[in-house]
C-alpha cells in the first residue's frame, strides 16, 4: 500500500493540477459507467465534531474520501478541516493508495468553482464578492483569479482581522488583486461573481441585490439545513450543480423550487459549449462536492509523486 503524507500531498498540489482534475471529475460524473454513492454524514462522540464519507466508481477507478470538521481544532493549533482519500486496487479489493489531503481538499473544492465559472461567468468578470474570509474563501478567490480577469475582491466577513490579511494571503497564491471589506449589499451590487464559502443556515444576502449577468457559486452547503442563498434568487436564475440528486438533498438546491431544472455542469463541459448565451442571465452553481473530485485529484497527485522517483506500486 502506498501512503502520501499531508506534507507531501501539499507540496505536490497546485491550482493548475486541481483545475484539470476537477474538470475531469465533473465530466466523468455524467459519463456511462459512473456510480456516485449517497454521502454518509456522521459525527464523533462530541456531536459538534462531524465527518462525511463520499465514494464513487468509474470504469477505470474507485475509492472514497473521508472529510472531517472539528471546530475546536484551532485552539490546538490545528485546522478545522481534514481529509483522507483512499484509492482501491480493484483487482483484489484492497486499498492501493492512502493520501492525507487536508490542503489538497481546499484546492479541490475551489477548482470545481473555477471550472464552473469558466463556462458560466461572463468572461469580462472583474469584481468578485466573497462571503467568508477563512481558508476556503482564500482558495476560492485564488482559483477564480486564474481563469477570470478579477481585479477587485470584496470580502464580506464578521472578522475584520481576517480581511486585513486576505490580500497578502492571495498574493502568496499568485493573485495580485485589490482586496477590501464590504457590506453584503455593497458587495452584491458591485459584483460580477459572488462566492459563498460559509457554514451558514440562512440566506447571506437579498436576491434583489444581485445584478443581471452575475454568476453565483454556493460552496458551503453540504448537509441538510445548510443555506447561503435567498430562495427568491433560485426562482429566477439558471441552476447548475455537480450532481443534481445530491444537490436536492444536501446542497444549496434543497431550497430550490421543486419544479426548477437542475443541470449537471459536467454535461455543459462535455458538450464543449459555453452555458452562458445571455449576458444578462444570472447563473448559480451549487457545489456540494462529489467523490470523483477527490479520486481524480488523488490520481493526479499519485502520478506526480511517482514521477518524482517514488515506487509506482505499493508494497
Amino acid at each position: 500500500m502506498r501512503f502520501i503524507s499531508e506534507e507531501d500531498s501539499a507540496a505536490l498540489v497546485d491550482h493548475a493540477l486541481a483545475f484539470a482534475a476537477a474538470r475531469e471529475a465533473l465530466i466523468a460524473a455524467v459519463a456511462p459507467g459512473t456510480t456516485l454513492f449517497p454521502a454518509v454524514l456522521g459525527h464523533g462522540s462530541e456531536p459538534a465534531n462531524r465527518f462525511s464519507i463520499k465514494s464513487g466508481s468509474t470504469a477505470d477507478y474507485a475509492g472514497l474520501k473521508v472529510g472531517s470538521f472539528w471546530p475546536g481544532n484551532p485552539d490546538r493549533g490545528l485546522p478545522r478541516h481534514n481529509s483522507v482519500i483512499l484509492l482501491f486496487d480493484q483487482a483484489v479489493g484492497r486499498v492501493d493508495t492512502v493520501i492525507e489531503a487536508g490542503r489538497v481538499n481546499a484546492y479541490r473544492t475551489a477548482a470545481a468553482d473555477a471550472v464552473a465559472a469558466s463556462v458560466l461567468a461572463r468572461p469580462d468578470s472583474a469584481v468578485l464578492a466573497v462571503f467568508g474570509a477563512g481558508n476556503q474563501a482564500e482558495f476560492e478567490c485564488a482559483a477564480l483569479a486564474r481563469i477570470l480577469p478579477i481585479r477587485t475582491v470584496l470580502v464580506v466577513a464578521r472578522d475584520h482581522d481576517k480581511v486585513a490579511g486576505f490580500a497578502e494571503r492571495l498574493r502568496g497564491q499568485g493573485a495580485a488583486v485589490e482586496v477590501r471589506a464590504a457590506s453584503a449589499q455593497e458587495a452584491c451590487r458591485a459584483a460580477d461573481v459572488i462566492v459563498t464559502a460559509t457554514p451558514a443556515r440562512a440566506p447571506l444576502f437579498e436576491a434583489d441585490w444581485v445584478r443581471p449577468g452575475t454568476h453565483v457559486a454556493a460552496m458551503g452547503a453540504d448537509a441538510k439545513g445548510k443555506q447561503e442563498l435567498p430562495p427568491a434568487l433560485l426562482e429566477r436564475a439558471a441552476l447548475y450543480c455537480d450532481l443534481p440528486e445530491q444537490a436536492r438533498t444536501i446542497g444549496e438546491f434543497q431550497h430550490a423550487p421543486a419544479a426548477a431544472e437542475l443541470r449537471a455542469i459536467g454535461a455543459v463541459l462535455e458538450s464543449g459549449e459555453g452555458a452562458r448565451t445571455d449576458p444578462a442571465a444570472i447563473t448559480v452553481f451549487d457545489s456540494s462536492g462529489i467523490a470523483l473530485q477527490d479520486l481524480t485529484i488523488a490520481r493526479a497527485i499519485l502520478a506526480k509523486w511517482v514521477s518524482k522517483g517514488h515506487e509506482p506500486f505499493g508494497g
